[in-house]
């Protein structure tokens, strides 16, 4: 093993667009790895000094002197130390850079002494691609040596009739990353933004007895604009399906997809029998989002004929978990929030208690419908059911979504003997 480092605990970062380079700053902040190997997977630049500075500016979150000390007015140390094997030393921590593979299996990580890699790229989330399929697949990272490899972003089997290895799991740090198994599990996916946000706005839900029988769910995410956008109208490429995701950015308030209720039923396995539903509007802002869930309760009503489930009721719920369970996780706010006030905002969630409503009403169940299911039934009968509509705000690239995809980290890293 040839380790540049000389560290006894380095991570692997592949891809240093926005996840990647934002993974970085937050393990920095953390200290839980003395080293670091950041695949870029290209040139960048005419120097090493080209590649530090784009490390340590950004135009959303500022520098990393501001992200590390604050307006203090401390500086980063930073030392290129080894420019021919791309090193350099950021407050006394060795960082190597890497240019030569996009192929996650020409890496070489065991000759970097990596044994956990974040996948930062997007592009490799199959788990079921062999390691030398000719696009190269997040297998390709075990076999250039590393031993656990994360993927930013959710898994997509793009063969339908290939189902998920049993090696392979999603997980969001503090909903069900309990469920990862160091024996069994050595591809992980920690979902996506909206997922890791949705996943805890829903869990308080069915962890409460007079809120877990949901009739059903949609959420829409008000979402920030990403690099998979254009900054102006381009032609789509052949076979795009998504033809708004070619118009500026800029301009426009877009609807598309989001993957979040295929995600959210590998992360809670209780939304499949629901048929949650799922869209996006992106939004011409750099970062923060927000999730508006609306769920349908079979719920009572009390014996004076008042709904049970009311607004001050549902924002307890959120109360109690926001200092209990998911403390530090998901944050309970009574302020009158903006995407701004988001920025940097380190929760999977915020809850924005002044805009929770409810509305309780009867569904009728007709006579004859029930005689069709075998019900005998001579009249009608009227449900309670109580329809709400929850906001939730996100930060979805560095406050909620790398602060969870960084706790998973460390808590899988924990796990390596």
């Amino acid at each position: 093993m040839n380790n540049y480092l000389e560290s006894t605990k380095i991570l692997g970062i592949n891809g240093i667009g926005r996840i990647g380079k934002l993974t970085f700053w937050n393990h920095l902040m953390l200290k839980h790895f003395d080293g670091f190997v950041l695949n870029a997977g290209r040139g960048v630049g005419k120097s090493m000094e080209d590649i530090v500075d784009f490390l340590t500016k950004d135009s959303t979150y500022g520098s990393l002197d501001t992200f590390l000390y604050g307006y203090t007015g401390k500086s980063c140390q930073i030392e290129i130390t080894d420019r021919e094997n791309g090193i350099f030393r950021i407050n006394g921590v060795p960082v190597q850079i890497l240019y030569d593979a996009r192929n996650p299996r020409d890496i070489n990580w065991a000759k970097r002494g990596v044994r956990l890699v974040v996948e930062c790229t997007g592009t490799f989330n199959d788990p079921t691609r062999p390691a030398d399929h000719p696009k190269g697949s997040v297998r390709g990272h075990l076999e250039a040596g590393a031993e656990k490899v994360i993927c930013s972003a959710p898994f997509k089997i793009r063969d339908d009739s290939l189902k998920m290895p049993p090696d392979s799991g999603m997980f969001v740090y503090g909903v069900n990353h309990m469920k990862y198994d160091p024996d069994t599990h050595h591809i992980i996916s920690a979902a996506s933004c909206t997922t890791t946000g949705l996943a805890h706005m829903i869990k308080p839900l069915l962890e409460t007895r007079e809120t877990a029988e949901i009739i059903t769910a949609s959420m829409s995410t008000v979402h920030a604009s990403t690099n998979n956008q254009n900054i102006l109208d381009a032609v789509p490429k052949a076979n795009d399906s998504d033809l708004r995701r070619n118009r500026s950015v800029f301009n426009n308030l877009i609807p598309t997809t989001t993957g979040a209720a295929i995600a959210l039923e590998e992360i809670l396995p209780e939304i499949k029998a629901i048929g949650f539903m799922a869209d996006s509007v992106r939004v011409p802002i750099s970062t923060a989002s927000l999730i508006t869930l609306n769920v349908t309760f079979n719920t009572k009503l009390s014996e004076s004929g008042e709904p049970i489930l009311s607004r001050a009721f549902l924002n307890d719920i959120y109360k109690s978990a926001a200092a209990g369970a998911q403390k530090d996780m998901l944050v309970f706010s009574e302020k009158q929030n903006v995407s701004s006030d988001m920025i940097g905002y380190r929760a999977a969630i915020v809850i924005e208690g002044v805009e929770t409503h409810t509305r309780t009403g009867f569904m009728p169940i007709y006579a004859k419908t029930l005689k069709e299911y075998g019900i005998d039934s001579s009249q009608d009968i009227q449900i309670p059911v109580t329809h709400a509509k929850i906001f939730g705000w996100y930060d979805n690239e560095l406050g909620s979504y790398v602060n969870f995809l960084g706790k998973l980290t460390v808590y899988i890293d924990k796990t390596m003997i």
